[in-house]
């Protein structure tokens, strides 16, 4: 490389600080400095010796992305075209008008020069940067020898060795990017425009300003990462809370207190949890079965990347992951980390890691820590262990400089760079170790444990105050040992939902699904807020808009995944097989594009869903777009309150569907229909009963496990008032999440006579009456009276008292069942059809009469399951009952009580009669489990026959009922006023 001329070298950097800083680093400060053609990129000028080679160094910069790739101008007004012509029409890259000075600067310094040296960031944006930047200059000058400078950090370290050790750019990378950029713009583009068109003019969107001007953009990237926030809304708005119960064991000695906890963990039956509770009360002596001594170390995390980086931040200091990398930027552009986008989590060998600690040991806070980590005596040095990603690009985050705080430094400036030294000093210590013990006991055959920890040494934990490692004392014990514990409670709990996402989750998220890179992800969830779709709150947690929500509702409805990750985690892979050659630029455009103009046209066919969605949310617009059409075959007539606007079929968030007023909110007529349907499409055919009209008839369809086997799974029905059918499955279905208990997989129907009810010891009374008490409150249901129950009405008594009481037959082990309206002995059958086939019930001979009971009442208590009381729901001259299957989910320790159970349940079921009475008085906990009244902490259910109560253990033996504080009979422990 030596020559006696000096050889004139173009450097060109990404930003004009950059190119300063390396300009300063290379010329020790002996430089000239000239304007260019803009006066935002100057050009530096100083000697310099590369490989013995004297150049002429000219240093000048851009500002990002010299180009951008558009449409040709014909498709570039949305009106120009059809959207779906997007996906093979020309697309040019070009330099923008801003941008014109800086390309004319390059073109004048290169025609004059031997070498291109590209200062560019070492990732995929820098080399498809760098690229763009060789095309502009080598137009003018294609004997330019061009050169890749590779660096990490703007520290004399890194800059004097990358230009010794320059290498050439790598097209690869360059091409992953080109790739990208193409299958965002045809995506993004197609889609915005056409949910844009669609939708903007159709609704009142009047929180974002001009609605006119409102871009509904759509991006693959963006999209995806609105899923999960709609996702993990959508879980806690369908979260059911549900009761659960926990036995409490605690110990104090002389030597502190144990706190037990139950191995279990928590029961959802009460009955079963009272029962295990009160045989832990008989005999409450705790032996201690075993004690485990055992030292525990508490790993410092990995080196630090840039995801690592930005959640850290967010959790830590509730800063943005935009602001955070803004920050980042600046600090790295002063000197004082290294380059903050790497996904790097693992420092190469060749590192001087005891060097980057030599010197903070001056810094006032942490400075002591760091001459503790050098020092070979005190033995706190450990290597780092990596996370098995590399970027091969560049190291983990970490400081390049010494600083005690700038005096231009922000609180967020000096909060970010202190986070990226104490995570340096972590991770080359030692884990912190402690001593733990785990202590189990058993009471009366049930198994509690506790643990305590000692911190021994906090090593990494000294310099990294942003986790801890908590611990408590417990008193020692000895195997064997036992004692009486001082609390034994039975207490209750409620299951809560999950969370919102917070932005360190979603960031989780993104990486785990390669949604985005490290440099974009804090751009796709800032186009969000940006968007309207999503909101932050203080704790950085985030929920969907109602116009986020209602978006990809809307895809969803369509059956096409275009809200979830899936489609964009596999555009990510190729890229990153283009980006390593094992994969073409051409290939991965054809097969991409290809799969999204598919699901582009099918959305559009399937717009009517975009419809329905926005409709939820918002209200029409008395504007008339060009693109917006009515709901296809949604309009089911007339509104029968207001007169003036359409009766529509739409499909509420739950899932469930419901007739309303168009005109809503000003009319909010609707009819709820069962939640037990589908599917649901209106039809050309007219009703001709119903009045005012016309009417439409709807196609339903619904799911055959939720309604009664004589009931069509397929169903052409009307909503204006004509249709039985539809009332009917309603009464036994309810409508959706507006009646809970009756709309919950797993429930079985069965149809008693009220008489036979009634002799059961109060169970229709008590179910009666909860149900009541959540509905009509007391009226009755056939005379609209309040004076009596449905049950009692005198307009009932006598055809009541007339339907024979339901017979049992009990030869060959089998059982008949008399039709509790016509008194025929019924039927055994067998189900065939799809969800029910096999399946046993008994059906009434006569054609005109609906009774039906399932034969199989009770599930084998091998699973685990049984069945209790939950909901009971009034027809003329029948009461429907409804049972839950309780254990479905395998909860642990239910078994044994089960057996019990079912015996009970079984011989109860017969019908009426004393011989039941001890039967009823175990077997019938509580006439609505999921209801929070009938069994509260201080009374409800539990105030009746408190005395005469008898308990079984699991052995069979009677438990007699007492408080373990006070021994009064009247309540249990846990509700003792003495407690």
């Amino acid at each position: 490389m030596s020559s006696s001329q000096p050889i004139r070298v173009l450097n060109v950097a990404e930003k004009p600080s950059v190119a300063k800083a390396v300009a300063t680093i290379l010329s020790r400060g002996q430089l000239h400095t000239r304007e260019g053609r803009s006066r935002y990129n100057k050009i530096f000028e100083f000697n310099y010796t590369v490989r013995n080679q004297q150049c002429q160094m000219l240093v000048t910069s851009v500002t990002g992305h010299l180009m951008e790739i558009d449409f040709e101008d014909r498709y570039r007004k949305w009106h120009s075209c059809d959207p779906v012509d997007l996906y093979h029409a020309q697309i040019k890259k070009f330099v923008p008008e801003d941008k014109l000075d800086i390309k004319r600067t390059l073109e004048e310094e290169a025609r004059w020069c031997q070498w291109l040296v590209l200062w560019l960031d070492c990732d995929r944006e820098g080399e498809n940067i760098a690229y763009e930047v060789v095309e502009v200059c080598s137009a003018v000058n294609s004997r330019l020898n061009i050169w890749r400078a590779r660096f990490s950090a703007l520290i004399e370290r890194d800059i004097h060795e990358a230009v010794q050790n320059l290498a050439r750019p790598n097209k690869f990378l360059a091409e992953a990017v080109d790739a990208r950029q193409e299958i965002d713009l045809r995506i993004g583009a197609s889609f915005t425009r056409f949910q844009t068109m669609l939708l903007r003019d159709a609704f009142v969107l009047d929180f974002a300003g001009e609605e006119r001007n409102m871009i509904l953009s759509y991006g693959p990237c963006q999209f995806p990462t609105l899923g999960f926030i709609v996702e993990r809304y959508w879980e806690i708005q369908a979260h059911e809370p549900e009761e659960f119960w926990m036995i409490n064991c605690s110990h104090t000695s002389e030597e502190g207190t144990a706190k037990f906890g139950w191995m279990r963990g928590h029961m959802f039956d009460y009955t079963c949890a009272v029962i295990i509770y009160e045989m832990c009360v008989q005999e409450p002596i705790a032996t201690v079965t075993k004690v485990r001594d055992q030292q525990k170390n508490k790993y410092p995390p990995h080196p630090l990347n840039t995801i690592e980086l930005e959640k850290r931040a967010s959790r830590y200091f509730r800063m943005s992951s935009e602001h955070t990398m803004k920050v980042a930027e600046e600090l790295y552009m002063s000197g004082f980390i290294s380059y903050p986008r790497t996904e790097t989590d693992g420092f190469s060998e060749r590192t001087d890691l005891r060097a980057i600690v030599q010197e903070q040991r001056g810094h006032p806070t942490w400075g002591m820590y760091a001459q503790q980590l050098l020092d070979p005596g005190v033995g706190l040095w450990r290597n780092p262990v990596s996370g098995g990603h590399d970027d091969k690009a560049h190291p983990p985050i970490h400081p390049t400089k010494f600083s005690a705080g700038e005096s231009g430094w922000s609180q967020d400036h000096r909060r970010l760079y202190e986070l990226v030294v104490r995570h340096f000093l972590a991770c080359v210590s030692q884990p912190a170790i402690g001593a733990e013990t785990t202590v189990e006991i058993d009471i009366a055959g049930e198994q509690f444990s506790a643990s305590g920890r000692v911190i021994i040494a906090k090593n990494y934990l000294d310099v990294y105050p942003y986790e801890s490692w908590g611990g408590s004392m417990i008193p020692k014990y000895s195997f064997g040992e036992q004692f009486t514990p001082t609390a034994l409670t039975l207490d209750s709990g409620v299951t809560r939902p999950p969370p919102l996402l917070s932005e360190s989750d979603l960031l989780s998220c993104m990486d785990k699904a390669g949604i985005g890179t490290d440099a974009t992800m804090h751009d796709h969830i800032k186009k969000l807020l940006d968007r309207f779709y999503a909101t932050k709150d203080a704790n950085t947690h985030f929920s969907p808009t109602n116009l986020g929500e209602a978006l990809v509702m809307g895809y969803d409805d369509m059956g096409y995944e275009l809200w979830k990750p899936y489609l964009r985690s596999q555009m990510e892979n190729d890229m990153r097989e283009v980006s390593v050659g094992r994969k073409s630029k051409s290939q991965v455009l054809d097969s991409c594009l290809q799969q999204m103009k598919a699901c582009f046209l099918d959305a559009r066919v399937n717009k009517a869903k975009l419809l329905e969605g926005m409709g939820i949310f918002f209200d029409r617009s008395s504007r008339r777009g060009g693109d917006e059409q009515q709901v296809g075959g949604g309009v089911v007539g007339p509104c029968g309150i207001c007169h003036e606007s359409d009766m529509v079929l739409k499909r509420k968030p739950d899932g469930n569907f419901m007739v309303g007023c168009s005109g809503y909110p000003q009319c909010r007529n609707v009819v709820w229909l069962p939640g037990s349907i589908s599917e649901a499409t209106v039809t050309t055919q007219v009703c001709n009963s119903c009045t005012p009209g016309p009417f439409l008839r709807i196609q339903f369809k619904f799911r055959s496990i939720e309604i009664p086997p004589n009931y069509n799974a397929n169903h052409l029905g009307c909503v204006g008032g004509c249709d039985e059918t539809l009332k009917e499955l309603i009464e036994i279905c309810g409508t959706g999440s507006r009646n809970p208990p009756a709309n919950i997989p797993g429930l079985v129907k069965i149809i008693i006579p009220v008489s036979a009810a009634r002799g059961r010891g109060g169970h229709t009374s008590s179910s009666t009456s909860a149900q009541r008490g959540s509905t009509r409150q007391g009226v009755c249901t056939h005379c609209r009276q309040t004076s009596h129950s449905s049950n009692d009405c005198p307009s009932q008594v006598s055809r009541s008292q007339s339907v024979p009481p339901q017979r049992r037959n009990t030869q060959n082990g089998e059982t008949s069942i008399a039709c509790s309206t016509c008194g025929t002995m019924c039927g055994l059958r067998t189900a065939n059809t799809e969800t029910n086939r096999g399946r046993k019930f008994y059906s009434c001979q006569s054609r005109v009469c609906k009774f039906f009971v399932y034969a199989k009442l009770f599930l084998s208590a091998d699973m685990g399951c049984y069945v209790c009381f939950m909901d009971i729901f009034q027809k003329t001259g029948h009461t429907w009952l409804s049972f839950k299957i309780i254990g479905s989910k395998k909860r642990r320790g239910n078994k044994k009580s089960n057996l019990r159970w079912e015996d009970s349940m079984g011989n109860n079921s017969g019908g009426s009669g004393a011989n039941n009475s001890s039967s009823r008085s175990t077997s019938n906990p509580r006439s609505n489990p999921r209801g929070r009244g009938g069994h509260g902490r201080s009374g409800g259910r539990r105030g009746q026959s408190t005395t005469d109560t008898t308990f079984v253990s699991a052995t069979g033996d009677p438990v007699s009922r007492r408080c373990f504080n006070c021994g009064d009979p009247s309540h249990f422990a846990n509700v003792c006023p003495n407690r």
